[in-house]
């Protein structure tokens, strides 16, 4: 049973879905699934479960945004992967952050979106 604290899914919204998956791709060097859910264009992250956990989203009721909520992707090692980002478009909002009692790291970047999206790594 899944615990009410994991989410099942998540969406990034996308004003240029091709620009904003070539953005992912190039900062976390992974492939994006390219899907259509009706009018609802999609790029879904990797993944090793049986249900995928998020999605790049272009749609109707979908706008980028760098306030509220902060969807963090996991990482293998979080300083390769913020120097990707500015050659892939985006932005260091937040350098990488060490978090208490060995809780690891954190960082926090501006997509080619728009988007505000956290990076977080083990060490």
């Amino acid at each position: 049973m899944l615990q009410p604290s994991v989410p099942a899914w998540f969406e990034i919204p996308a004003q240029d879905l091709d620009r904003a998956s070539k953005f992912y791709e190039s900062v976390l060097q992974a492939q994006l699934t390219r899907e259509e859910q009706g009018p609802i264009r999609m790029a879904v992250f990797p993944h090793d479960k049986k249900l995928p956990t998020g999605a790049l989203v272009k749609g109707d009721g979908y706008q980028p945004a760098d306030k509220g909520a902060v969807v963090y992707l996991a990482v293998d090692d979080i300083g390769p992967t913020l120097a990707r980002v500015p050659k892939a478009g985006g932005t260091v909002l937040r350098p990488a952050t060490k978090l208490p009692e060995q809780g690891g790291v954190f960082a926090h970047i501006r997509d080619s979106e728009g988007n505000r999206v956290g990076l977080y790594a083990r060490a």
